[in-house]
């Protein structure tokens, strides 16, 4: 097989509309790609046959076929096959969250930015040959609310100066607002994260701000605030709805003429940064109450995206619980650890009050307490958590969840033969053949007997 890296810069695009297959061919060969655009599914496996190609970009809607069940075929037989990102309506949403559930690396929702559609794919190919989809930096979530999210930094990024996040605790604002700084200012440059909630009131202007030697007690040499520390980069202000009014005065002037004054000094400095505030307050609430300024408000809310807590996006419950699972996989490969699907049920039953923070501590805590690889309800419930704690369980056709049960097993008896089909099917006491359309159904893969 060839080297990924010797075929990263080739894409292939399954696209059977004329004026978007055209756009984004010449799109994609501006940026530096080799682009084979293919008109049906028919001609997508011809040239994924013929070339190895570093991502492959596809609609889901095609004249002669389903680019879904098409990715779902070629994954039944083809063990290396390249990231998938498909290009979907809002109408197909749910069935690009299912083909991300079975190995599909990404989507983007119809219409797009294209620029978006270009940081993604630079993402994948980038990452071409590590089976890791689930840990691009790119990825929120598989939510639509999560997606339209990273959907849209790329272009607040070319437009914005500030941002302003707000969400519950846990839910992932300073991961967003790293994202928006890779965007904004690139991950070279520095990212400063301050928690306006940590640092006592009388220490934070000099720790925001910097001081000249001698400005007090202590100050035996000049230090440079967090201000100074980004320049160039980016500015994150954690909970900015605990800074004391006295400091809001003096923040509003920095952000205004970008300019700032150390304590004990006597010239202004100029400051270039682009700067994002987060909190968990309602910040319109606390102007009405006056405990936050409404010029620092008006000022800092210009752009705001707030991020849902889990219990208002479960999609995204079982992608995280797979995503956190897979990290400890990767990082203890001896010990492969991996979810049963009734247990998947009742974590997206559960509310997360902690949200994604939460759960990740309760996965890796699972990971680690389990005494076998599957990890059952046990693993999570058993220090207190009630499974049922949100709300019933949702009704659900019997077939799909004897599907899932099917699929947990087999799973695992292909990874007990590493993968080997005709082992697999011995130990199952099924015919090859049999075990190759299950797998197919199932969106599994295997590897072909030598």
């Amino acid at each position: 097989m060839a080297n990924p890296s010797e075929t990263r810069s080739r894409l292939c695009l399954i696209e059977d509309d004329e004026i978007i297959g055209e756009s984004l061919t010449d799109r994609f060969r501006l940026e530096g790609f080799d682009v084979d655009w293919c008109h049906t599914g028919a001609d997508a496996r011809a040239a994924l046959a013929a070339h190895r190609h570093a991502v492959v970009v596809s609609d889901i809607r095609l004249p002669d076929c389903n680019g879904g069940d098409l990715f779902l075929d070629l994954l039944a037989s083809a063990p290396m096959l390249p990231p998938f990102l498909f290009m979907t309506a809002f109408g197909s949403i749910d069935r690009a969250v299912e083909l991300i559930k079975a190995g599909a690396a990404d989507y983007i929702t119809k219409p797009f930015d294209p620029d978006a559609l270009i940081v993604k794919v630079r993402a994948l190919a980038d990452g071409y040959g590590a089976r890791q989809p689930l840990a691009s930096a790119e990825v929120l979530g598989v939510s639509p609310a999560m997606r339209r999210i990273a959907e849209s930094l790329p272009r607040l990024a070319r437009h914005a100066d500030s941002l302003l996040i707000t969400g519950e605790s846990g839910v992932g604002k300073e991961h967003v607002a790293r994202l928006f700084h890779r965007y904004a200012a690139g991950p070279q440059a520095p990212f400063v994260a301050v928690n306006c909630a940590a640092i006592p009131d009388t220490l934070l202007e000099a720790e925001l701000f910097g001081y000249e030697k001698g400005a007090f007690t202590g100050a035996t040499k000049a230090r440079r605030g967090y201000f100074e520390q980004a320049g160039g980069g980016t500015v994150f202000l954690d909970e900015i709805g605990d800074m004391p009014l006295s400091m809001q005065a003096k923040l509003l002037r920095v952000l205004q003429e970008h300019r700032l004054q150390r304590l004990g000094g006597e010239s202004p400095i100029a400051v270039d940064f682009h700067l994002v505030c987060a909190t968990h307050c309602d910040l319109r609430a606390m102007v009405d109450e006056g405990r936050f300024r409404d010029d620092l408000y008006y000022r800092i809310h210009v752009i705001h995206l707030r991020i849902a807590p889990l219990r208002e996006r479960r999609e995204d419950i079982p992608w995280f619980v797979h995503h956190f699972v897979d990290a400890f996989n990767r990082a203890h490969p001896e010990e492969k650890r991996r979810i049963d699907p009734r247990t998947e049920e009742a974590l997206t039953r559960y509310a997360w009050p902690g949200n994604v923070r939460e759960l990740k501590h309760a996965v890796e805590r699972a990971c680690i307490l389990s005494p076998g690889p599957l990890l059952g309800a046990d693993a999570f419930f058993g220090e207190g958590l009630d499974a049922g704690a949100d709300q019933p369980p949702p009704s659900r056709p019997l077939a799909d969840y004897l599907m899932d049960c099917e699929r947990d097993y087999l799973r695992m008896v292909l990874e007990q033969h590493g993968g080997h089909m005709t082992h697999t099917a011995e130990a199952l006491g099924i015919t090859r053949k049999t075990l190759w359309e299950k797998l197919r159904r199932l969106g599994l893969q295997a590897h072909e007997d030598l």
